[in-house]
Formats: structure tokens, C-alpha cells, sequence
């Protein structure tokens, strides 16, 4: 039963209804009877789905993999269309299972939060939005995710452009039309390689303002295979198990242990496979020493190299697509459909602005150093403030009002990547310093979400009202996730991962390495040891031992 705090209007504030915020509100409301307010900015569900509409976009796990796994009766009865489920289809999905379990009745739809303070005195959390509200609540959980706030662009005069600017991660509902013009796209991450080829079917001029080129390899999409949709629906608790005991949470099982223990050619007849079986295979179920060796690396980075070579006929269009410098898997491995094949038309360019930065947008284009690129349209696809930038966007103040900013001012600080010492009672949900986005979201979510209620519940059911980690569990999980993280090649790449893409933000690892098994069980035996770790008090002892 609901235990809510005298000084609280409701049990649970959540911010977010994507995949996070759904699944929270199911497993608060209905599993643990607990009042709960998701407050969600969109207009409706649907978290990154309802926000990134860019034609291209799809999701790079599998469609029965990145799907809830928690009700056996929502698994059985939905059916996926392809095998990456795109954009329209996965919002679709999300909006079931609103439907399904009739969630938007207790969601505030756009609405920001603008304010997370805690209240040392009621311990309670006074969650301010912008439409002038407030609503006090014992916990506060961030569904707010890992890819939510768009990255400001380094360069100035957006707002002097004449034409029309579009960004991937705020994409308007109505579409947009890019026939017989002349379109920019600046960024080629994940986002742009997914809309460039789309951009370039319709557009009269395409020109892509490239930093960094991808390691890019083949989605492998297609219609979904029946016969392997009921094979699955049949097991998908032996599925789901074999999964979630994966380091990326799918259920590949021909991962070899060495790339430098066999030979050349049965190296390449490994790549090729696949190569041709699409999506993560490639990078996670090839060979295990490839995010850790850099001779290793270097045998699938040249491999991926020849084969962009192959796939771009002009050379000099290739050479500048063509990845240097930086290790294979040390950025999130872009999947992608036709991207090098859009730069075989005459109408599709690239212009490196590593080595002459652009300098400024003008009234009519984009400039870079002494030529001014004229366009109609301007497609930013320039990335995010990635796994802290949603958490810092919304003002959180712990113990003595203590902004989590300052906290984090030398890269961000947890237990678990899940909860922050001096910020009690606060849930981060895929939060920096957990597996994350190296893991099967909605499994990682699903994972996330259980350990914060199983905690609520544990606190309701034995007349407890605050949880919050040690300052020594919190040093200590920041020193394993960091040497875990030096054993890899990723610390030597600038990527989001290291917080690298953001002027001025603290470089530091934002995602455990160790693999998701491994991060599982030591979130079980936590809870097996009476949530070691944790500081766990009656509200009025908490209360005493801030005054002293």
C-alpha cells in the first residue's frame, strides 16, 4: 500500500514517457499501488520515439529484442513488421502499451521539469515545472534518457539563416519536403547517416558537413521472418535469459575469443559473415579482444575500411569517408542502409570540417573558410549532450541544496549508475556510469526500473523512507567503472561515450564496461546483502543526522 509521506503530494515524481517512464509507472502504480506523476515534455508517449522522426530512423537491435519483456501477453500478441523496427512502427508500439495498461491518465504531457530540490527537513523532493507548478514527492526517477537533449552547435548565425533548419532530434510531425532542394546536413553520426540517404533521393543538391567519418557497416533490415518470430514467441523466456546474459543484451552466441589467433583468411571469412548478417554482429559476436586489443582492432577497422572503398566509387569522396586516427567500436558503431551509396550521385558531397572548421551560418548558407555553400534547407544532426545533459537540464539539488553540476563539475559520480551520494531518494534510470547504451535498452531499462521500485518497496515494507549510497560505495563504483574502462580502447577516442563531443565538459568514462551480466549480478548481490552500500533511514534519523 501507499506509504506517502505527510508532506508529500504523491509517492513518485517521474520525468519522461519513453520506454523508462512507461514501464515505471506500470511497475509503481500498478504492481506496488504507490501515487505516481510521470511529467512528460512531448505531447504524447513516446520519449525518443516521438521526438526523433527523421525519415531513416530506426532503432539497431532487433525488433524482438528491443521490445518490454515484462508482461508475456504484450510479447505473445504484438507483431513487428521488420526486423529494426523503424520510427513510426516503435511510437506505434509505445502507444499500446500506454493503451494497454492505461497509462496517460496519470501523465502531465507538455510539461518540463525546470526544478528537482530536496527538502532536508520533510525529506521530500519539490519537482518545479514550467508551467509554474510544483508537486512534492518522497522519490524522484529520471526517465529523462541518454539521448535526449540535442548538443548546442559549435558554431554561430543560426538564427540568420534565411531558409528552413531542421534538427534529427526535434523533427517536426508533419515531415518535411526536401524535393529540388538544396540541403546541408551537418553531422554524420548515427542520425545523419540514417537520414542522408533518404535526404539524397529527393534533394536537387545534398552537401554533408562531415567531422569525424564513421565506422559504418550494414543493418541488414528486412521484412521480419515469421517462422522466426514464432520460434522465438515460443521460447522467449529462454530468449530473454540468453539475452539478458549478453554483454550488448541479445542472445549471439558465435562471438571467438582472439582475432590475432587465427588466420588471415579465416579472419576475413568471419567478417564476411558478419558483414552480410547484419546489425551488431559485427562488432559484438566476431571476436572478443577487439575493443581491447589494438592490433585486434586494427585487423576489423582495415576490414571496414576496404569495404566503404568498395561500396563509394569517386576516391576522393571515399578517402574522405573512410575512418582514420581512431579505433573501430570506440564511437557507438553507426548501422546503416545505402549511406555510401547516396555518395555515388553527382548531387551528394562532402566536406571534411575537421581540418577548416565551419566558421559561421549566413543568411543564405554555410561557410567555411572562404566559400559559402548556399542551401535551402539546414539539416543539424549534430548529436547530444549525452547520458548527463538531460540530468543537468533540470536543475537537480541535493543535501544543502547541492546542484548535481557542481557534483558532477569533474565528470559524474554514482553508485551503480543508478543513484548519487547526497541526492537521496533520486533514481537515474540507464544513468551514467551503467552499462546503458552498451546494452539492449529496453532490457537495461527493465533492469533499472526493477532495482529502483524492489528498493521503494524494500523502504515501504520496513518502515524506512530514505535510501542514498555511501560516499565510499560511490568512489569505489567510480574507480572500477574508470579501470574497467582503461583496460578498452575507448578512453584514447574523443566520442560522446567520454563526453568528448561537448566543449568544456569534463572528460570522463559514462558507461560501465564490464558487460551487463557482470553489472546484474552485482546489482543482485547489493540487494542480497540488504542494499549494501546503501544508507537506508527512517526519514526523522536522516533528519537528525544532517542537523548534527
Amino acid at each position: 500500500m501507499s506509504k506517502t509521506n505527510s508532506s508529500a503530494d504523491v509517492d513518485v515524481v517521474v520525468v519522461g514517457a519513453g520506454f523508462a517512464g512507461l514501464y515505471t509507472l506500470h511497475r509503481l502504480r500498478d504492481k506496488l499501488n504507490l501515487t505516481t506523476r510521470v511529467v512528460e515534455a512531448g505531447s504524447d508517449v513516446g520519449g525518443t520515439w516521438f521526438w526523433n522522426r527523421y525519415p531513416g530512423a530506426r532503432c539497431d537491435i532487433e525488433s524482438v529484442h528491443y521490445s518490454y519483456s515484462f508482461d508475456e501477453d504484450l510479447q505473445q500478441d504484438w507483431q513487428w513488421s521488420e526486423k529494426f523496427a523503424g520510427q513510426p512502427e516503435i511510437l506505434r508500439y509505445l502507444e499500446h502499451v500506454a493503451d494497454r495498461f492505461d497509462l496517460r491518465k496519470d501523465i502531465t504531457f507538455g510539461t518540463r521539469v525546470i526544478g528537482v530540490h530536496w527538502d532536508d527537513v520533510d525529506s521530500v523532493w519539490t519537482v518545479h515545472t514550467d508551467d509554474g507548478q510544483s508537486v512534492r514527492s518522497r522519490y524522484f526517477i529520471s526517465g529523462a534518457g541518454n539521448l535526449s537533449v540535442p548538443k548546442t552547435p559549435e558554431f554561430g548565425g543560426i538564427d540568420n539563416f534565411r531558409g528552413e533548419v531542421l534538427l534529427t532530434g526535434n523533427w517536426p510531425r508533419e515531415g518535411a519536403d526536401f524535393t529540388g532542394k538544396r540541403v546541408a546536413v551537418i553531422g554524420a553520426g548515427a542520425s545523419g547517416i540514417q537520414a542522408i540517404p533518404f535526404i539524397a533521393e529527393d534533394a536537387a543538391e545534398l552537401v554533408v558537413f562531415q567531422r569525424t567519418p564513421n565506422f559504418a557497416t550494414p543493418l541488414g533490415n528486412g521484412p521480419i521472418d515469421p517462422d522466426e518470430v514464432a520460434d522465438i514467441k515460443a521460447n522467449y523466456r529462454a530468449v530473454r535469459d540468453a539475452a539478458r546474459n549478453h554483454f550488448l543484451g541479445v542472445p549471439f552466441d558465435q562471438v571467438q575469443p582472439s582475432a590475432l589467433a587465427v588466420s588471415a583468411d579465416e579472419r576475413r571469412r568471419t567478417f564476411d559473415a558478419r558483414w552480410n548478417a547484419g546489425g551488431f554482429r559485427l562488432f559484438i559476436d566476431s571476436y572478443q579482444d577487439i575493443l581491447f586489443d589494438k592490433k585486434a582492432n586494427d585487423t576489423i577497422a582495415d576490414y571496414i575500411r576496404e569495404r566503404i572503398r568498395e561500396r563509394v566509387q569517386d576516391p576522393e569522396k571515399a578517402a574522405t569517408l573512410t575512418p582514420t586516427g581512431y579505433a573501430y567500436a570506440t564511437k557507438r558503431p553507426p548501422l546503416e542502409t545505402n549511406y555510401y551509396e547516396a555518395f555515388n550521385r553527382d548531387s551528394v558531397s562532402v566536406v571534411d570540417v575537421k581540418s577548416t572548421p565551419i566558421d559561421e551560418i549566413t543568411e543564405t548558407g554555410v561557410r567555411v573558410g572562404d566559400r559559402t555553400y548556399e542551401v535551402d534547407v539546414i539539416v543539424l544532426a549534430t548529436g547530444f549532450d549525452a547520458m548527463t545533459g538531460p540530468l543537468m537540464a533540470m536543475d537537480i539539488r541535493g543535501r544543502g541544496g547541492l546542484p548535481l553540476a557542481e557534483k558532477w563539475a569533474h565528470g559524474p559520480k554514482t553508485y551503480l549508475g543508478i543513484m548519487v551520494n547526497e541526492f537521496p531518494n533520486l533514481f537515474l534510470i540507464t544513468g551514467p556510469q551503467s552499462p546503458s547504451v552498451l546494452y539492449n535498452m529496453p532490457l537495461a531499462i527493465e533492469d533499472h526500473v526493477d532495482f529502483a521500485t524492489d528498493a521503494i518497496d524494500h523502504l515501504n515494507r520496513n518502515g524506512l523512507d530514505v535510501i542514498e549510497p555511501t560516499a565510499q560505495a560511490e568512489r569505489d563504483w567510480g574507480t572500477l567503472t574508470n579501470d574497467i574502462a582503461n583496460q578498452t580502447l575507448l578512453p584514447e577516442t574523443n566520442s560522446w561515450y567520454m563526453g568528448a563531443n561537448i566543449p568544456g565538459k569534463p572528460r570522463a568514462c559514462m558507461v560501465y564496461l564490464g558487460g551487463a551480466p557482470t553489472y546484474r549480478a552485482t546489482c543482485a548481490e547489493v540487494v542480497e546483502a540488504g542494499y549494501s552500500g546503501f544508507a537506508l533511514a527512517p526519514a526523522e534519523a536522516r533528519v537528525a543526522s544532517t542537523v548534527s
